[in-house]
């Protein structure tokens, strides 16, 4: 058995503190490395999936969605939670797209795999690239989403997260990771 990393704190004891769709807010009473007990609360969920969908044409895919704890309409990528019926990884990407915008991929192909906010949440995300997307049927929406489907060429949706214009953090991960290592090995 490994030696435990001298930085690692000891969980004493778990329970849910609140639950409702989609998350959990998880308190443990927790031991530090010099001995002293606390609490720790932090919401656990689902992994979820990201995509970046390109158009034929080399477009992408956005969505724009009311977003209540930030009061505003936010411009963002397909998102959603894996579901228990959901196959892989993949599958859950490609019914997020499709219920978000009605668009299908031809191909999809993972891009990198993330822990967004580890300090506050079990969250893990993983994001996908999808190609050749097109509109192939109506939107899927949850009865708590207000999504309209928009495309942008990449060239705008880059300027978009220099300017600062983009903020949603994971629509600007996938963005940025895209344009950082996927068109530098494009290049190559």
């Amino acid at each position: 058995m490994p030696t435990p990393d001298p930085l690692a704190w000891k969980t004493l004891d778990q329970q849910v503190a609140y639950s409702c769709p989609g998350f959990d807010i998880v308190n443990e009473s927790v031991q530090l490395p010099d001995g002293t007990e606390t609490e720790y609360d932090y919401l656990s969920e689902p992994a979820s999936v990201c995509i970046l969908p390109f158009t034929p044409d080399g477009d992408v895919v956005c969505i724009e969605e009311w977003r209540q704890a930030v009061s505003r309409v936010n411009r963002g990528l397909p998102v959603g939670g894996t579901e228990p019926n959901d196959d892989d990884l993949e599958a859950a990407a490609r019914r997020e797209l499709a219920e978000e915008t009605g668009h299908e991929a031809d191909r999809l192909e993972p891009l990198v795999t993330v822990e967004p906010a580890n300090g506050i949440t079990d969250a893990v995300l993983h994001i996908f690239v999808a190609e050749g997307c097109r509109p192939t049927a109506e939107q899927q929406l949850d009865h708590n989403e207000s999504i309209r489907v928009t495309q942008l060429a990449f060239d705008e949706l880059l300027e978009a997260v220099r300017s600062g214009n983009l903020r949603d953090g994971r629509a600007v991960l996938a963005v940025s990771y895209y344009q950082l290592f996927e068109t530098n090995e494009q290049e190559l």
